[in-house]
């Protein structure tokens, strides 16, 4: 970016900042010459220039905005070309359409075609259109004109065309995509420095205690683990949370049942190894046994007064389910702090209260409920018998959340079902004055069910819920049988082979889910998982194990590349290689799309593309030439420089898909 631009947007800026004063200074003197009318006068001069101070101060915090994102364009560490030209072009519509308000501003990717640019600006019909309704005929293509004559040059841009009947067609410049990924090779897969860091708490996974982990709470561990992948690495500060539900009537039901079984439990650790049956054998006395039933209440209430032996009690129960749980989050390898609904007892109670107060509460038919402030279903916060629900729990959380904890960003990752639930929760939490959407952002991160091949929901050929145990254990021997048919086990030492049976199996089951779009069902299929072609792991894992093989073969050790990186440019002067480099430094992009719609599928699409805009370039690009005796007799260290950024950016999409590659495959 030359200086000439930063001058001139500041230039703007200040002037907008002068007019703005001048406004109010005539605003003030024209109320002060207002007579004392007790009917309202109302001065038409005084209103009109309220209007174009109202005007001036939106285009003053555009220019400021547009600013500070072209300015961007002049460095070359990992930013995002979108944002640079959103803010080159912002500034640019601003000075070739003045008394356009509020001006539509549609930057976006070309199509494949090389002859239409890289990307485009579609902004000239929209603004067309609006000149048509103050009564203004002006050609798109003369407004494009306009606007291409307001973009200073900069480093991001080699040239822009008009086309069509108004396109901008926008192509990079080969100097900055080198510059960038020189920076990739020297420092790393870096993002610019957060303009602002934020606290997200990420709520996700949340079995239930006393109950195994199934194929159900794949999806929520999965999405919610790579969400808080992507949020740490862009710089926020997460809070990776579990609420489990480790509180409630069923506790009461488990614990009169392990008085019973083992009433030595106090002295004694009670042998609970299945506690999937335990439970199943305390549901069914529960169901069938009223007096039992009566002592499971009264265990509720004395465990819900903390009471030692019941809290012994329950707490033995939840070590040995939390083992369970802790053996998934290992082969998953999820990092995650538990944080069940036993912890925010008090504050429920504390929020009753204080929802009462206020009269937030109301009473139906025993219950007291809570309406939101859209016309929501209603929050049942104290049920009929005196009891607390989950509604309860939910608003305590967010309260504990936004006020203890500080957080400016919480996201719930549950199935799409529990939607209307968390809209009603965020509803009412902003009617009590908890949630300010001015400095607080809340997502609902829902998903689709998991379907069997017969496209039902996913269930063994019993009926049961699919125990995820099982499943990975079933993934691991299909990875297994898939690297032996391809005599890998030959090739590999021991040790190697189970690193890729791992990174397979593993890899194959979370890539098929977040490669979904979350808000849409899928099914689950080993075989499909683990095919060697098309936007799955195992393509993938092979695809980046034969790029680091590359500088292997030519004995490139990660130090060369380094060294070799600060004196040599990548290669970009054929065709396939410019493809390939362009597609790399649209990384920023891609991050940034998904923290705002949350969608994973968006990196799945991005390096299965990487992966096969490399195939293309590996075909038609020589990068180790090699004689018919098989000795190499050349090496091309600029393309393997770009053969190596290609690999260290699908190390990162990996790293943030929660994938393990492995150096051999």
């Amino acid at each position: 970016m030359q200086t000439d631009i930063i001058e001139k947007y500041n230039k703007e800026a200040q002037d907008a900042e002068t007019e703005i004063k001048a406004l109010k200074q005539k605003i003030e003197e024209l109320k002060s010459s207002l007579k004392g009318d007790p009917v309202e006068t109302v001065d038409p001069e005084a209103s009109r220039l309220l209007i174009e101070n109202t005007k001036l101060k939106h285009r003053l915090a555009i220019l400021n905005r547009a600013l500070m994102e072209s300015s961007t364009a002049e460095a070359q560490d990992s930013q995002s070309i979108l944002r640079a030209l959103h803010g080159l072009f912002s500034a640019a519509v601003f000075a070739a359409c003045p008394d356009i308000t509020n001006p539509p501003i549609d930057i976006a990717l070309s199509g494949t075609n090389p002859k239409f640019g890289d990307y485009q600006c579609n902004s000239a019909m929209p603004l067309a259109n609006l000149y048509k309704q103050l009564g203004k005929k002006v050609a798109p293509r003369e407004i494009s004109s306009n606007i291409i004559k307001n973009i200073p040059s900069n480093a991001l841009i080699d040239k822009l065309e008009v086309a069509g009947p108004g396109f901008i067609n926008i192509f990079l410049n080969k100097d900055y995509v080198l510059k960038a990924l020189s920076s990739v090779l020297l420092k790393g897969v870096k993002l610019p420095r957060l303009q602002k860091k934020l606290k997200v708490l990420v709520d996700f996974s949340s079995p239930n205690i006393a109950k195994e982990m199934h194929v159900g709470h794949l999806r929520s561990t999965i999405i919610g683990d790579s969400i808080c992948r992507l949020l740490e690495f862009l710089g926020h500060d997460v809070l990776r949370i579990n609420h489990v539900g480790d509180w409630g009537t069923q506790f009461g039901m488990l614990i009169a049942h392990l008085q019973d079984k083992f009433p030595d439990y106090l002295t004694k650790s009670p042998p609970i190894r299945d506690l999937q049956a335990f439970y199943k054998e305390s549901k069914k006395r529960f169901d069938e046994d009223e007096e039992f039933k009566k002592r499971a209440y009264a265990s509720v209430v004395n465990l819900q007064s903390f009471d030692a032996n019941h809290m012994k009690a329950w707490k033995l129960i939840c070590d040995v389910s939390r083992q369970d749980f802790q053996k998934i989050y290992d082969r998953l390898d999820i990092k995650i702090i538990e944080r069940g609904e036993s912890f925010y007892q008090a504050h429920m109670e504390k929020i009753v209260k204080e929802l009462a107060s206020a009269g937030h509460l109301q009473e139906d038919d025993g219950r007291k409920v809570m309406w939101g402030d859209s016309g929501t279903i209603p929050l049942t916060i104290i049920k009929s018998d005196g009891g607390f629900t989950y509604d309860t729990s939910d608003m305590a959380a967010i309260k504990q959340r936004l006020e203890e904890e500080k957080a400016d960003w919480i996201i719930y990752v549950t199935d799409a079902g529990q939607a209307t639930h968390f809209l009603t929760i965020f509803a009412c939490a902003r009617k009590a004055g908890i949630l300010n959407p001015a400095i607080h952002r809340v997502d609902h991160v829902g998903f689709g069910v998991v379907l069997g091949e017969d496209k039902k929901k996913f269930k063994t050929r019993s009926g049961d819920t699919v125990r995820l145990l099982d499943l990975l254990e079933e993934g691991l021997k299909r990875s297994l049988d898939k690297l032996k048919e391809k005599e890998r086990d030959q090739v590999l030492t021991p040790e190697e082979l189970k690193q890729s049976q791992e990174s397979v199996a593993y890899g194959c089951i979370k890539y098929a889910d977040l490669s979904h779009n979350r808000n849409h069902e899928y099914v689950f299929s080993f075989d499909k998982m683990l095919e060697d072609k098309g936007n799955t792991a195992v393509y993938l894992l092979y695809a980046y194990t034969r790029i680091r093989s590359i500088a292997r073969k030519a004995n490139f050790t990660p130090e060369k590349i380094k060294k070799l990186a600060s004196a040599n440019s990548v290669s970009l002067d054929y065709e396939k290689e410019w493809k390939l480099g362009k597609v790399l430094v649209r990384f920023p992009d891609v991050l940034i799309k998904i923290t705002d719609d949350l969608c994973m599928h968006h990196l799945c699409e991005y390096v299965y593309e990487i992966a096969t805009t490399f195939t293309e370039f590996y075909d038609s690009c020589y990068c180790i030439e090699k004689d018919s005796s098989g000795d190499i007799i050349k090496v091309n260290i600029g393309r393997i420089l770009l053969a190596e950024a290609a690999a260290m950016t699908m190390e990162r999409c990996f790293n943030i898909l929660g994938l393990k590659p492995v150096s051999r495959m």
